[in-house]
């Protein structure tokens, strides 16, 4: 790391914060099936689910927001709720949350279930609903879940159902019920952690955004995406390891700044 101008210390660290990107490096084949999914189903007026599974920091839901964010004017036709389950009191608190997202009367128990399910198999728009953190929603006979995950096999839905959780195999050992009906499993998609070699282009393109000589050095790019991708692969922390190095450079500039002789010889 060079000392140099304090604004390019400020605007490397804006680089390297976990924002959505314009575009995401190493997902391009995640990206495209999520395009597909959405093209095909929600477009396509074909009810369905889809499960994406992925450590936390392999761009699971940065995938998805770039995705919805792209498709926005696509998508405008249909209605488009997410809900981050983390969120959520428990996890029978997703029923409210979904009616009062889609404009529907409180109701209670039972009712609550009937008046969604009467809501999403009526005529109208396609309707997408995206559970972020989904494991949230495991409880003891994981009825909520199956519940979410039947909606879009009742006759006549208009559900696409797109859930995002850190383990690979929710479905397989919470959801195994669904696989007796004839397409009733959700579609899986699993994003796998980040290789050093992709961890340091992100962080790569990521500076390459600041003016003038580069802020990191490309081999201490290099070590650090060794090391994250050694234990997690997680571009998140990647991101972050950089961005404590530019701090305390900042830091260090500043303090020799301050230091420095006064002209004149006075001290």
């Amino acid at each position: 790391l060079a000392p140099r101008a304090g604004t390019c210390y400020q605007q490397a660290k804006q680089v390297l914060h976990a924002a959505v990107p314009e575009r995401l490096q190493g997902r391009e084949r995640e990206t495209r099936i999520l395009r597909q999914f959405l093209q095909e189903h929600v477009l396509g007026r074909r009810p369905g689910s889809l499960y994406v599974s992925g450590a936390p920091g392999t761009g699971k839901t940065a995938c998805l927001s770039r995705v919805l964010l792209d498709c926005k004017d696509k998508l405008a036709g249909s209605r488009t709720v997410v809900l981050n389950c983390m969120a959520l009191g428990s996890p029978q608190s997703v029923f409210p949350a979904l009616a009062q997202q889609l404009g529907l009367p409180v109701a209670t128990g039972r009712e609550r279930i009937r008046s969604l399910e009467k809501h999403l198999t009526a005529q109208g728009p396609m309707v997408l609903l995206v559970l972020d953190e989904l494991d949230q929603l495991e409880s003891k006979g994981q009825d909520v879940l199956y519940t979410l995950f039947e909606w879009p096999q009742l006759p006549s839905s208009r559900l696409v159902l797109v859930g995002l959780a850190n383990a690979l195999d929710l479905t397989d050992r919470s959801l195994a019920r669904l696989g007796a009906h004839p397409g009733g499993s959700p579609r899986l998609l699993h994003f796998p952690p980040y290789t050093k070699e992709q961890l340091t282009r992100i962080l790569q393109e990521r500076l390459g955004q600041v003016a003038g000589d580069p802020v990191l050095d490309s081999a201490a790019l290099q070590f650090c995406a060794r090391k994250v991708s050694a234990v997690s692969g997680d571009a998140r922390k990647a991101l972050d390891v950089c961005r404590r190095a530019v701090e305390v450079v900042e830091l260090e500039v500043r303090g020799q700044t301050l230091l420095k002789p006064l002209p004149g010889g006075e001290s």
